[in-house]
This record gives structure tokens, C-alpha cells and sequence, in this order.
């Protein structure tokens, strides 16, 4: 009697350590290990693994090792990669609602950024991904995004014929092209080679990016245009995230928004950092940008991409969110 119930005590406990066995991946395109979107998901999965007992992990593929962003989204949405960490703009065509924080100079500064993302306008475009069959989990920074070329763009004559590079969204096509650009649409693994030949003349990025991906040796002058602070989106299959109990959703929901602090204080030590390698590297950096020349030209983009009373309701709610 006693050798049963030591067996089925054996027995319990490897089901026990079968069930902690959760491992769900995570996808990611920046190249560093300690980029501050790919430290934020593993200090969620180190939040997660001590409040479930070890029974979820999350492991963090980054360094595109899993696809594009757009695949890795693609991915997600039928249940083949557990979560992806991407640019809010290849969610565009998907969730409509997530065009409204990608609008250009819709917030006055990373201060309003944050205040209006962590609050209801936030939580509703998070939420409106859920259709097609993505959760989202939380919103990280992506910094204020400006461009880079071989020459300074301090108005929008200067950035008139220039072949920039942009992600591969309508809304971001538009945007360039209204600046009187030409829009290219490139993978950002692309990119390095595109600027060294010059099949493009320049980018637009944020400045970690612009250090990460090493585009500081191509090109040399970053003008802080700061045209957009689209965020970054952490999304979890909706297929994955529905078979989970909802204390367990529960917890995942609260590790990803104690992330987010995590991820802005390494955000905001990383753009420190990353400011003085490209600066010791030759870059400089632009900072007299007529900003207003390039806001009066984004009328057009609002009209286009703005078109419905939602729409523009969540955007006047972040403009009146300072």
C-alpha cells in the first residue's frame, strides 16, 4: 500500500514538472541580446517563471530568427509562434485603430507618448487587434523617429526627390510621400546595403535603431525631424492566449505591463548610450529641424488615413491628453 502511494506521489510530480514545462517563444528583429524590446520580454519571462511556479518561460528569438516582423505577425495570428514583439505599423492593415498612435506628430512629446498609451485610448487599441486573432499585451517604446542621409533634411525642400526608406505600410508610404520624397519600401535587414549603394538615399529611425543596425557607418548626418513616435507592440496569439485559465491570463496581462517600466528605463538608457557611439562614430547630429514645414504637410495624410468618426474620436482624445 504504501510502495502505491509512493508511486502515484511519483507519478503526481512528474506530472507536476510536465505541466511547468511551458516555454513560449517570442520573436524579435534587433540584433543586440540586451536591445531594451528584447530585455523587457525576458525580464517578463523571469516576472512570469517565479509567479507560476515555473510553469511559463518565455524564450526570446530576436535577430530576426524567426521571420520578418510581418511573418512573425502572420505566425502568431494562426497559433504557430506563441508572441512577436513589432513596429506598430505592419499592424496597420490589420487593426485600423492601431494607424492612430503611428500618425505623424500626433504627440507633442515621449511625455504625452506615454501618458496616452498607458491610458484608455491605449488600452483600446491594444485591445482592437483581438478580431484577428492577436492579444496585445503591452505597448514599448520605439523613441521619436527622424531621418538619416548622407546630408542634412532641416525642411521639407531638403527632403523633396530623396528616396527614403520605409516600412512596408501605407501609412508610412503617404507620410514619406507628403514630405515630397519617394517612398521605399525595404526589409530593415535590407537597409545597411540599400544606404552603402545608394539604391536609397536615406532612412528614418530612431536612434538606438540607427546604432543598432550599424546605418551610422552609411550615412552620416541624423536630422531630429521626430516626425513620429509610433510604438512598439507586444502581441500573444489570441489561438494560444485563449486555452490559458484566466488567472494565468491574468498574470501574463500584469508581467507585460510591469515590462513596460523595465523597458523604458532601458529605453531611455539606451538612446544615451547609442547618441554617443554614432557620435564618436562621425555622425552628427541635427537638431535646427522646421519642424512646422513638415507638420503643415501632413494634412493630406490625416484625411487619408483618419476617415471615420472612431478614428478620429481616439485621435482627439490623445491631442486632448496632455
Amino acid at each position: 500500500m504504501k510502495f502505491n502511494r509512493t508511486l502515484i506521489a511519483l507519478a503526481a510530480g512528474a506530472l507536476g514538472l510536465a505541466a511547468q514545462a511551458v516555454e513560449f517563444r517570442s520573436a524579435d528583429v534587433h540584433n543586440s541580446d540586451d536591445y531594451p524590446t528584447v530585455a523587457a520580454v525576458k525580464h517578463m519571462s523571469e516576472l512570469l517563471d517565479k509567479r507560476s511556479n515555473g510553469k511559463y518561460k518565455i524564450k526570446v528569438f530576436n535577430k530576426g530568427a524567426l521571420g520578418t516582423e510581418k511573418e512573425t505577425i502572420d505566425q502568431v495570428k494562426i497559433g504557430a509562434l506563441e508572441m512577436t514583439r513589432v513596429n506598430i505599423s505592419p499592424l496597420n492593415s490589420l487593426c485600423a485603430k492601431t494607424l492612430v498612435p503611428t500618425m505623424p506628430f500626433l504627440f507633442d512629446s515621449i511625455a504625452h507618448m506615454r501618458k496616452s498609451l498607458d491610458g484608455p485610448a491605449g488600452e483600446e487599441i491594444l485591445k482592437s487587434c483581438e478580431p484577428e486573432g492577436l492579444v496585445g499585451l503591452a505597448f514599448y517604446d520605439s523613441g521619436a523617429r527622424s531621418i538619416y542621409a548622407k546630408k542634412p533634411v532641416k525642411t521639407l525642400a531638403d527632403a523633396k526627390g530623396m528616396k527614403i526608406r520605409v516600412q512596408q505600410s501605407d501609412l508610412w508610404v503617404s507620410l514619406i510621400n507628403a514630405m515630397g520624397a519617394n517612398a521605399t519600401p525595404v526589409p530593415i535587414g535590407e537597409v545597411y546595403t540599400g544606404l552603402k549603394t545608394g539604391l536609397i538615399d536615406a532612412a528614418e529611425n530612431n536612434i538606438p535603431s540607427y546604432d543598432g543596425f550599424k546605418h551610422y557607418e552609411a550615412v552620416k548626418f541624423y536630422s531630429r525631424t521626430e516626425h513620429s513616435m509610433a510604438p512598439e507592440m507586444l502581441v500573444m496569439s489570441k489561438a494560444v492566449y485563449d486555452k490559458m485559465s484566466k488567472a494565468d491570463q491574468d498574470m501574463f496581462r500584469a508581467a507585460a505591463k510591469e515590462s513596460v517600466t523595465f523597458q523604458r528605463q532601458k529605453w531611455d538608457e539606451q538612446e544615451a548610450k547609442s547618441l554617443e557611439v554614432v557620435t564618436k562614430g562621425g555622425a552628427t547630429i541635427v537638431s535646427d529641424v522646421d519642424k512646422a514645414s513638415f507638420r503643415a504637410a501632413m494634412a493630406p495624410v490625416y484625411a487619408k488615413f483618419i476617415s471615420t468618426p472612431d478614428l478620429q474620436r481616439l485621435v482627439k482624445a490623445i491631442q486632448d491628453n496632455k
